[in-house]
Parts: structure tokens; C-alpha cells; sequence
């Protein structure tokens, strides 16, 4: 097949699909008992499958959490945004923009251009349990960030996979991280807070203490620090690890000549210009860093000018461009041209940049609806506290942590403030499809808090936080770590072309817009976020354009006010970091793996086990004791690999003992029930 045909990722439990017309198949990945018509079928072999043939699977056996059907020509899938690839939280791309359903119809590519077969002579992937995987040191490392005995326990420690994972990113339950620095400054409470940065898939991104490691549907933009990064031949592992799976990194030599060390190159430094440092972040990335660990509006226009400067030259071998607010990540194909090289030619762009204070940017001014603590907001915040963290000093009111962070007198300065903002966008692709990470104009409006940690595992669509000194609208749902206020109307529009969402631009916003909300009812919401998607409500948008030098006369003024703002943050900042000091449970937080039930629970049950069949959270029990249920009906609903997992009872009978509650965490085989027999009498 091409490398663009589509074929299907098969998570965990198998479908069953009969085949029309004649077709070759070919089955990779996890072992799923896939037989076809009754005969048992190989992996990594071509097999032909007649009209009317019916290919079962089943679910994993052994090792290994996805398997993946290709067939010959590929199904037809049309690409958007260049790729066949379904991303399921953001509704687009594959079938429908969903997982697939009982009754759906896939279509071969019939118009593909087919070579012929050839046997498969490289020997099929091992996989296990236990896995090593390959990394290069970097972006964020020792000892700027963590100190170095704990890289040295990082690579040397075996760490288990969270239950919460998918192909976002594998959680790893492990060590607590040794940090070098208090805090993240105005980035963040949490020493794992940076300036948002481009992220690489693979990159294993710290969000708190507990790491993360990115996957293809992981985020672009993000403001936790990655000290390693799994390099591009290994990447395939990470659809294949499963809950209680354990990883160890393996640190590798870097192919291209350079230093080993995260930081690969430094400017030497030039009067008024601020400096760079260049870092490695895994064998395909090259990340750029300007100026001080700060935020600073100049230094993120020269960030922009580089990126515009680079894409005009549009060289070979350059897959993307990705800028963040201090930083830019040149994405490189190695086979083309090294990340070595990609430094060689932005040190030379970096360096023959105009001055500064010439330039002038485009910059719309976007009024967008905000309901103020929108339920849904709220119900994030809940579902958190029941899931992950019940004790975190943002609960249960993250808009009475920033008060309190912020050293406000009231709830309502915090609203006051976030209305009177003018939020300069800096970044797009913060938490996905468009998110804007925006900080206000305006010093005295830049409210600073710390992000979740660790991380939320759920937030709604368009819901609006405030982490660090930015805001940011999620474009979707899905994970996050922002501090939450309330909620607004959709920033990214998959199929509808409208006077605000351009054809081949399904984005709202564009770098240097400025967002300001206007607040509305939870209930004129709902209208508004329709008719923001369907075109029949326009938001009003007003051209303006960004100018250095106005916008250095503005601080100038406001200087004095600015620096009293900034003390009295610092002294609540203050007064926060010692209750964590008084309170360590109100600061440290790193999971722990799930532990089984007792052997004496177990054995002491008589009747029917209802068991888990994954490492997973417990969400919903559906029954109570004494309940009578039939066997096939759903009795549990687990949470795993950000799916719900339903646990059916294996028999009919009576509820005898239920042996788990909401919340807790289980590993395959443990006891979630007992079910007897129904008395006939």
C-alpha cells in the first residue's frame, strides 16, 4: 500500500467486519484471536478474504493494547488537514470523525494505485510488559530544571503505566521529580511550569510531578517542561503499552555529531538583543528559546519574525514551524536534513533580524461571550475531585484560589478583572484545534496562578481558564490544567465555512488578536455557541493593529501602578507556597499504582466473581447489593486509556457483596462483586 492508505487501530476489543468483495487483509500489532470464517488468522501475513467473508476479533491476548487491520488499497477515508487519521475528540478526520459503530459501512480505496504484494521479511515487533524505550536527553533537563540525581533516577527506575492513558499521552506513576527551582515565576506556582512551549510527540512532559509521555493526538503547545524525549523508531511503542505496564528509558547517543547535553548551542551575546539557546527535543525537533524565562510581548514579535522569515524560505526537510511565547520548535525529517543543520540556518535568520521597534503587526480586536462559571466548568472541577484529587488547594472553587493567589479582596475583583482584559493571543494549539493561550495587555490584568497537578483527565468544550499569567479557550474536550472561570463559544469549526471560520481555516483566532469577553447567561450561551457554529450569529470583530512603539509608551505610564500590582501578587504567591509548607498534602500530589484487593476479601466471597479486566478507575457502580441482575447486563463502568470500560455480569444471580466504590483504582483480576444464586424456593 502507499504510505497514506488508511487502515484501522483496533484498541483493546476487536470488531467484527464482513467483507463484500475480495480482499486481501493483513493484521499487525497486539494479538487479538482474529480468525476469519473460523480459521485462525496470522499477524504480519497477507491473507485473502472471499465475498462474504467474516473476520472476528477478539479481544488482546498477551501483551500489547492495539491492533491494526490493513487491507489492500487501503479503506477510503478523504483527508482533512492533510492526514486520513480520525482524531476523535475534535469530531474530524477517518469515518465521521468518530469511532466506529455497529452498522457502519467502510469503503475500499478502489481509485489506489497497488503494488505488488511482497512477503514481510523483518522480523515482527516483541512485545511485552515490561518495555524499554529510547530517548535523547532534552529539552528541559538538569540542572536547569531538575537536579541531577533525579535524571540519574528517571533513566534508572521502572515506572508503571497510569490507567489514565490513550493516544493523548501515556501517564507514568514513578518517583516524585527533584526540582532545582521553587516555582515557575509568572508562569506558574509549580516548579514544572514554563512559558508555553511547542510540544514533540514523545516528548515526556511533566505536568506537575506526575510525567506524561505525548502522543499523536497529544497537544502542540503546552507550559510543562519535557527532560527527555522518545526518538522517532520508537515511537510505535507507545500504541502498544497498556495500564500496569512498566517502561524503562534507555538514554541514546545523539546520531548527528552534536553534544548529548539538552542545550545543544548558545548565542554569544549582543547588546540589545536578548539571547538564545537552542535545545534538542528528541532526533526530529530543534527548540529555539529567546530572551529570559519571562514574559515579555517584544520578545515573543521576535519569535514571530524568525518563524515568518524561516516559512518564506520555504527549505526542504522542514516539516512545521511551531511558535510558542519565548520559544519556537523547528520540526525537521531526518532523512533530509539533521537537527544540527536546522540550527546552522535559524542561528543565521535569528541573527540578521530588523530592530524591533520597526515592527507593526495586524491585530483584530474578537469580543467573545463568556458565561461565568458555566456548569459545565463546574462539572470538570467535580468530576476532577471525585477521579484524580480531592484534596487540591483549587478545590472545589478554582475562582476562590485565584483570589486568593492573587491577593484579590473578593470573588468579584477576579470578575471584574477578566472582563476589563484585553487578552493578547501568543499562541495557538495550547490544548488543541485553535486554543489560544493569550495574556492581557494590560500588566494589572495579568491574574497568575499554578496549573493543575496533576492534570485534569477531562474539560468541556470551550471552557476559559487562567494558568500562569495566560488565558486560554479549550477548543475541544479532553485534558487540561488551567484554572477554570467559566465557559464561551467554539474556536475551531471542523466542516462550516462562516463569516468568522474561513474555508481551509477551521480556526477563529490568529496570533496578535485580542480577546475580549462580554458576559452572558449559561442559558444565552447555548444560543450563542450555536449560532457561532452554524453562521447565524456573528461576533463582532474590529481591525487594529499592533504597534511596538505605542505599546512601550503605554508601560512607561503605568509603571508605578504595574509594580504594586506585581508586589502584591508576590505577597500572596508568598503566603500560598508556606500553607503548601504547613500542609504538604496540599502541594505534593504523585499517584500511586493501583494495589489489588486482599486474598482473605476474595476467598471469604462465595458465588460468581465479577472481575476487572484492566488496571482502571472505578466511575459508576450500577447496582447495589441484593439487586437481581441477567447475565450480558452492565453492573460497573470503569475509566481506562480515557475510555468507559463496561463490566457485565458473567451469569445471572443476586448482588451478593459489592467490593468496590467510585474512585477506586483496580488491577486486572481484582474482585469488584460477588453474584449468587437466585434462590428458585
Amino acid at each position: 500500500n502507499p504510505p497514506d492508505a488508511a487502515a484501522l487501530e483496533v484498541t483493546r476489543l476487536g470488531p467484527t467486519l464482513r467483507f463484500a468483495c475480495p480482499i486481501d487483509v493483513c493484521l499487525t500489532g497486539a494479538e487479538m484471536a482474529a480468525e476469519i470464517d473460523g480459521v485462525a488468522v496470522p499477524r504480519f501475513t497477507c491473507v485473502p478474504v472471499p465475498a462474504g467473508g467474516e473476520l472476528r476479533m477478539g479481544s488482546v491476548v498477551g501483551p500489547g493494547a492495539r491492533a491494526y487491520l490493513a487491507v489492500r488499497g487501503g479503506f477510503a477515508a478523504p483527508a482533512y488537514l492533510g492526514s486520513r487519521t480520525t482524531f476523535a475528540m475534535g469530531g474530524f478526520g477517518g469515518h465521521a470523525g468518530r469511532p466506529l459503530r455497529v452498522g457502519d459501512v467502510l469503503r475500499l480505496d478502489c481509485a489506489a494505485t497497488l503494488e505488488p504484494a511482497e512477503p514481510i521479511t523483518e522480523p515482527a515487533p516483541e512485545l511485552t510488559d515490561a518495555w524499554e524505550i529510547d530517548v535523547l536527553y532534552g529539552p528541559h533537563a538538569a540542572p536547569d530544571f531538575f537536579t541531577p540525581e533525579y535524571i540519574d533516577e528517571l533513566l534508572a527506575c521502572e515506572w508503571q503505566v497510569h490507567h489514565n492513558s490513550d493516544r493523548t499521552g501515556v501517564r507514568l506513576v514513578g518517583p516524585k521529580p527533584g526540582w532545582v527551582r521553587e516555582d515557575g515565576g509568572d508562569a506558574g506556582l509549580h516548579p514544572s511550569n514554563i512559558h508555553d512551549t511547542p510540544y514533540a510527540v514523545g516528548a515526556v512532559d511533566f505536568t506537575g510531578d506526575m510525567p506524561v509521555i505525548l502522543g499523536p493526538d497529544g497537544p502542540s503547545l503546552g507550559g510543562f517542561v519535557c527532560p527527555v524525549t522518545v526518538v522517532r523508531d520508537e515511537l510505535w511503542k507507545l500504541g502498544q503499552l497498556s495500564p500496569a505496564d512498566t517502561v524503562r528509558f534507555r538514554l541514546l547517543e545523539p546520531t548527528d555529531g552534536a553534544t548529548r547535553e539538552a542545550v545543544i548551542a548558545r548565542s554569544s551575546q549582543r547588546p540589545d538583543v536578548p539571547k538564545v539557546v537552542y535545545r534538542r527535543s528528541g532526533d526530529a525537533n530543534l527548540l529555539i528559546e529567546f530572551g529570559e524565562p519571562v514574559l515579555d510581548v517584544e520578545v515573543r514579535l521576535r519569535v514571530h519574525a524568525v518563524m515568518e522569515r524561516l516559512e518564506q524560505q520555504s527549505l526542504p526537510g522542514i516539516v512545521d514551524i511551531t511558535p510558542g511565547i519565548r520559544s519556537l520548535q523547528v520540526h525537521v525529517d531526518p532523512e533530509r536534513i539533521s537537527v544540527r543543520d536546522a540550527l546552522g540556518i535559524v542561528a543565521d535568520v535569528e541573527r540578521n533580524l530588523p530592530p524591533l521597534e520597526q515592527i507593526r503587526v495586524p491585530s483584530r480586536i474578537v469580543h467573545l461571550p463568556l458565561a461565568w462559571e458555566d456548569p459545565a466548568a463546574l462539572h470538570a472541577v467535580e468530576r476532577y475531585m471525585n477521579s484524580v484529587r480531592p484534596d487540591a488547594p483549587w478545590c472545589p472553587s478554582n475562582v476562590e484560589f485565584i483570589r486568593r493567589v492573587n491577593g484579590l479582596d473578593s470573588i468579584n475583583a477576579v470578575h471584574e478583572i477578566v472582563f476589563d482584559a484585553a487578552y493578547l493571543v501568543l499562541g495557538l494549539g495550547d490544548v488543541y484545534l485553535g486554543a489560544p493561550v493569550a495574556t492581557p495587555l494590560d500588566p494589572r490584568h495579568r491574574l497568575v496562578t499554578t496549573k493543575y497537578n496533576p492534570a485534569r483527565t477531562w474539560t468541556p468544550e470551550n471552557a476559559v481558564g487562567i494558568g500562569g499569567v495566560y488565558m486560554c479557550i479549550y477548543g475541544m474536550e479532553g485534558p487540561g490544567g488551567y484554572q477554570l472561570v467559566g465557559r464561551t463559544v467554539p474556536v475551531w469549526n471542523t466542516h462550516r465555512v462562516t463569516g468568522e471560520f474561513v474555508s481551509g481555516a477551521p480556526w477563529l483566532l490568529r496570533f496578535f488578536d485580542q480577546v475580549r469577553f462580554f458576559p452572558v447567561t449559561s442559558d444565552e450561551l447555548v444560543e450563542w455557541r450555536q449560532g457561532v457554529r452554524d453562521g447565524t450569529r456573528r461576533l463582532q470583530i474590529d481591525e487594529s493593529v499592533f504597534d511596538v512603539a505605542q505599546y512601550r509608551a503605554f508601560l512607561a505610564g503605568i509603571e508605578d501602578e504595574s509594580a504594586s500590582f506585581r508586589a502584591r501578587q508576590r505577597a500572596a504567591f508568598s503566603a500560598e507556597r508556606s500553607r503548601w509548607a504547613a500542609e504538604p498534602a496540599a502541594q505534593e500530589h504523585v499517584p500511586s499504582a493501583p494495589t489489588a484487593v486482599a486474598p482473605a476479601v476474595a476467598t471469604e466471597l462465595d458465588g460468581e466473581p465479577v472481575i476487572a479486566h484492566l488496571a482502571a478507575n472505578v466511575w459508576k457502580v450500577l447496582v447495589r447489593t441484593g439487586a437481581q441482575v441477567e447475565a450480558g447486563e452492565v453492573v460497573v463502568v470503569l475509566e481506562a486509556m480515557k475510555m468507559e470500560v463496561d463490566v457485565i455480569a458473567p451469569v445471572g444471580g443476586v448482588v451478593g457483596e459489592v467490593v468496590c466504590a467510585p474512585g477506586d483504582l483496580v488491577t486486572p483480576g481484582q474482585m469488584l462483586m460477588v453474584l449468587e444464586a437466585v434462590d428458585e424456593r
